[in-house]
């Protein structure tokens, strides 16, 4: 399976099978996430060598929509009357770049990121988060209560603010342990426009706060 031409197409010796253009799949969020298009690329071989037409997985890479009851934890993106929130469980530096791509295609005049690192990676990975979240974010809120494996909390969150700092010493953060405290205090100081991005190690319990304050909204 390849990309080509903006294409998800199968490669069977000398023939090519365009399946479908990017930009027409929802998983890949219009095109824009690169390791989205890399999942679809191996979904459709997959399910192209298990015996499905090209026709059957266009159609089912048309009508798979990315959210929270179909892949929790993966860019689940909610819709507010003057904010937008995104969930997704990205927890290493390979998934933070991710989050960094599609973030640089949105035009939010303030984005806020909830980060938190995970213990049992290397002083150098948790450090390159923070760098990462300081190129992607306005304000930064730094949560550390779940995965230390380990470690103590307070040694994860002075790697991430050393990575902070190291990209951008005057970048803006805060630190706050409980991710559902952070949850709510990042709705708190959202402005009009502004995008959220938690990106969280307990998907259940930050899915169950957003969807909370949604519900709320819509007066549910």
């Amino acid at each position: 399976a390849i990309y080509e031409n903006g294409y998800i197409t199968i490669k069977k010796g000398d023939w090519k099978f365009r399946v479908e253009k990017a930009t027409l799949i929802p998983l890949t969020f219009g095109g824009t996430v690169t390791f989205m298009v890399y999942n679809v690329l191996a979904a459709t071989l997959a399910t192209y060598v298990y015996g499905f037409t090209i026709e059957d997985i266009k159609l089912n890479l048309q009508t798979f929509i990315p959210s929270a009851a179909q892949t929790p934890g993966r860019m689940n993106i909610f819709e507010f009357k003057e904010y937008t929130v995104m969930i997704d469980f990205a927890h290493n530096p390979d998934g933070f770049k991710g989050i960094k791509e599609f973030l640089s295609t949105n035009d939010s005049p303030y984005k806020i990121g909830i980060i938190t690192g995970t213990g049992d990676r290397r002083d150098d990975d948790i450090r390159s988060m923070g760098r990462i979240s300081a190129q992607m974010f306005d304000h930064i809120i730094i949560r550390q209560d779940k995965f230390l494996r380990g470690r103590q909390a307070e040694d994860i969150v002075r790697l991430l603010v050393e990575g902070i700092q190291a990209e951008d010493p005057k970048q803006s953060y805060e630190y706050i342990p409980k991710e559902v405290d952070a949850l709510h205090h990042a709705f708190t100081m959202a402005k009009p426009g502004a995008f959220i991005t938690a990106l969280s190690d307990v998907i259940d319990n930050a899915i169950d706060v957003v969807q909370s304050y949604l519900d709320k909204e819509r007066g549910n």
